[in-house]
């Protein structure tokens, strides 16, 4: 009896920053390593690979997701917006830019390993919950690691913005 190989390679297709990308791509390749790696979008960063610091925070289809533990074939029709592609993707560039300016001022950027992915889940929040407490600030940046500023001033920056966005 003769059993079919598996695969080892799949063609996908999904929109990437608003852009359709089409690739043959290897079943166990995940969505981080193959953005970096074949799109060269490296704001996607890679930091535990076990969906832990929250480095490779991205969204797919408008949930902000883990890019190290999805596969790239799991994306397969997906929409996929990285740091690169927030101020034209799903967000409204004008939280991203507002969070940039804040992080910058409040010196919440140090080292910038973490950035990419704060800035799109600082963006999440701001959208959904403009008038979010300093308690669900940091509720909802839990996921995402920062071993240089100790959080305080990042959610200075993403209070700021929300305060300025709710009129508080």
């Amino acid at each position: 009896m003769n059993t079919p190989k598996p695969a080892t390679e799949l063609d996908v297709a999904f929109t990437v920053n608003g852009e359709r990308v089409e690739r043959r791509v290897p079943v166990r390749q995940n969505l981080a390593d193959f953005l970096r790696d074949t799109l060269g979008l490296t704001g996607t960063h890679v930091g535990c690979e076990h969906g832990v610091c929250g480095a490779c925070t991205l969204r797919c289809n408008g949930v902000i997701v883990r890019a190290c533990l999805m596969l790239a074939v799991q994306a397969d029709g997906a929409d996929i917006v990285t740091i690169e592609g927030a101020a034209t993707g799903n967000y409204d560039g004008a939280i991203v830019a507002d969070l940039q300016r804040e992080f910058h001022q409040r010196n919440a950027l140090q080292c910038g390993f973490c950035t990419p992915a704060m800035l799109l889940t600082a963006a999440e929040l701001v959208a959904a919950r403009p008038q979010a407490s300093r308690e669900e600030i940091r509720a909802h940046l839990s996921g995402n690691y920062c071993r240089c500023t100790g959080y305080q001033s990042i959610v200075d920056a993403v209070e700021s913005v929300c305060r300025s966005r709710s009129g508080t």
